[in-house]
């Protein structure tokens, strides 16, 4: 009997295939080679059955490395983690390709010398947060925390409350963040209340700062206490606030939400929160606080290792100046409205419109809901449109899909028909 395996594809019938053929342009002939040549070796051994180059081809395809793809996040979750957080502005979007070339990032064109780095975008925020003295911009929310408990208190203590050890998310932990500076912590008060005095009596020649962090992505209720800003600033060390998701100005649609003007309008020396969240903006480590705490931040040694690129400031910039961008759209978005889109879309799919709550989401304002709608359709057609072009991730609940639009683009809905529709195909 012939031995199966003799009938394995030859490598360049396998890369004559049209899907290989793009992915040799995308990634270079000799990667996709090489894939096809592992694959073949596999088909050989006996520990993959694949009988003509199209089976094959379809390994290989599913093997080789894909650029991150566009998905249509209609999960009703804003500021989805998994799903990179705040989605770019049509602004900042094209402000990342005029700088992706040369640009003035660091040099003064009207005198021909280097100038500031990122004057722009630190311009923007200073605007943006006129209480501010300065205003300093790193490449991630724990790299501007990192960088402030460090400059401000390195080899010494900082004071902070047992209810605001949080965890960050995927198991990282805001006192191990802290602690691996070389800085040491001083808890106080309980998990759920802590006192000025508690901060007064941990107070002394060995304290560096007062470190007061937002729990942005969990709430306590019930019998508990906090220390305002204000009266944390009136004792002697230096006050850093960690405000997290990155509000600069009070917004009645979050009113218990923690602002960067307020923090350095109560005395904070320096307020540190990210910039890919309520913002709107690029992943980066935004850092406010007085003229003399921002200087020391920029010529420690460890804030060239947290610099961020010209893409990421020229994103920034382009945020800040915009009066909106899609995450207040989302966050905004008039519930009568959706309820009118989610009924356009669920006569083109064959769905029901429910009601449905969206909500913030990247560890921001925990228990804040969104009154919204969705299109509800069976549990079914989930995996087909996770694995659709272009992907669609909706959510479910009690066995039913529900698709939300609160951050579908309006020009994606007849994209999410299409794709629905395909997914029935795909699905039988």
């Amino acid at each position: 009997m012939t031995d199966p395996r003799r009938a394995v594809p030859r490598t360049d019938a396998v890369l004559a295939d049209p899907r290989l053929v793009a992915a040799a342009a995308r990634l270079g002939r000799a990667d996709v080679k090489r894939v096809v040549a592992e694959t073949l070796a596999d088909v050989r051994a006996g520990t993959l059955v694949a009988g003509d180059p199209g089976d094959v081809a379809d390994v290989v395809v599913r093997r080789l490395p894909t650029p991150p793809r566009r998905v249509i996040n209609a999960t009703g979750v804003v500021l989805h983690t998994n799903l990179g957080r705040a989605p770019l502005s049509a602004e900042a979007l094209t402000a990342v390709g005029a700088a992706a070339g040369y640009t003035d990032v660091e040099f003064d064109l009207a005198t021909g010398r280097r100038a500031p780095r990122g004057r722009g975008a630190l311009a923007a925020l200073a605007a943006a947060v006129p209480g501010a003295g300065g205003v300093l911009v790193a490449n991630n929310g724990a790299a501007a925390l990192a960088l402030a408990t460090t400059a401000l208190a390195g080899g010494r203590e900082v004071v902070v409350s047992r209810g605001e050890m949080v965890e960050i998310g995927d198991g990282f932990r805001l006192p191990d963040l802290v602690e691996s500076t070389g800085v040491r912590l001083r808890e106080v008060g309980t998990t759920n209340r802590v006192t000025v005095a508690d901060y007064a009596a941990a107070v002394g020649p060995g304290t560096g700062a007062i470190l007061k962090v937002h729990p942005s992505n969990f709430r306590i209720e019930g019998f508990t206490g906090s220390v305002a800003v204000r009266e944390l600033a009136a004792l002697t060390p230096p006050v850093i606030v960690d405000v997290g998701s990155g509000l600069l100005a009070p917004h009645p649609l979050l009113p218990d939400e923690p602002d960067v003007a307020g923090a350095v309008a109560a005395g904070a020396a320096v307020v540190t929160c990210s910039g890919d969240k309520l913002l709107g903006g690029p992943q980066a480590g935004l850092l406010f606080g007085t003229a003399e705490m921002i200087a020391t931040l920029r010529r420690h040694p460890l804030y060239r290792a947290f610099r961020v690129d010209k893409l990421t400031l020229a994103a920034l910039e382009a945020t800040v100046r915009m009066p909106a961008n899609p995450t207040w759209r989302a966050l905004t978005a008039d519930a009568h409205g959706l309820e009118q889109r989610c009924g356009r879309v669920a006569r083109g799919v064959g769905g029901e419109v429910a009601t449905h709550d969206g909500a913030v989401g990247g560890g921001s304002a925990p228990g804040t809901t969104l009154a919204g709608w969705a299109v509800s359709l069976p549990a079914a057609l989930a995996p087909a449109l996770r694995t659709g072009e272009p992907p669609v991730v909706g959510r479910i609940l009690d066995d039913r899909l529900l698709l939300d639009l609160r951050c579908v683009d309006p020009d994606d809905d007849d994209v999410l028909v299409a794709a629905v529709a395909a997914a029935r195909r795909a699905a039988g």
